[in-house]
């Protein structure tokens, strides 16, 4: 499981021209899957996020938590993140994991991160087309990967 979290000022998503959801202040958090993910990047992936000091205390250090700040949290799918440039230049996304796979594996991340960080998680789409809007805060870009957790 790969994660890419963005500080942000403010983010949203848009499908079809909507807004689909929107948080102020917080992380803008794109989530990769791969096939080889399981329950347990979840729970290291979800406790890590909700406890990722990179938020300004009063003495301007990356000192609190994004439940510190009472932010937000938006996490949109996005399989491209474990995309091969290896061979040629056409991205291969053979690791990442399919729909019937990652859908179940997605929605429980968004459950783990809710109770670890005690607050809802607004998302994107699953599959859609979304259009990402976002004013990074910063920037501050963080990219954890559960297979290289030391």
């Amino acid at each position: 499981m790969r994660a890419v979290i963005q500080r942000v000022k403010n983010a949203s998503v848009h499908i079809n021209g909507k807004v689909h959801s929107e948080i102020k202040s917080g992380f803008l958090i794109l989530l990769g899957i791969e096939t080889e993910d399981t329950y347990e990047d979840i729970n290291w992936l979800a406790k890590k996020i909700a406890q990722l000091r990179v938020f300004s205390d009063e003495d301007g250090a990356m000192n609190l938590s994004v439940s510190d700040i009472n932010g937000g949290l938006l996490v949109v799918s996005q399989f491209t993140l474990h995309a091969s440039t290896k061979k040629g230049n056409r991205p291969s996304f053979i690791k990442a994991a399919r729909p019937e796979l990652a859908i179940p594996l997605y929605q429980k991340f968004i459950a783990q991160l809710e109770q670890e960080a005690m607050r809802s998680v607004a998302t994107g789409q699953f599959g859609a087309m979304m259009d990402i809007s976002l004013i990074n805060d910063g920037p501050v870009t963080i990219v954890i990967d559960t297979k290289h957790k030391e």
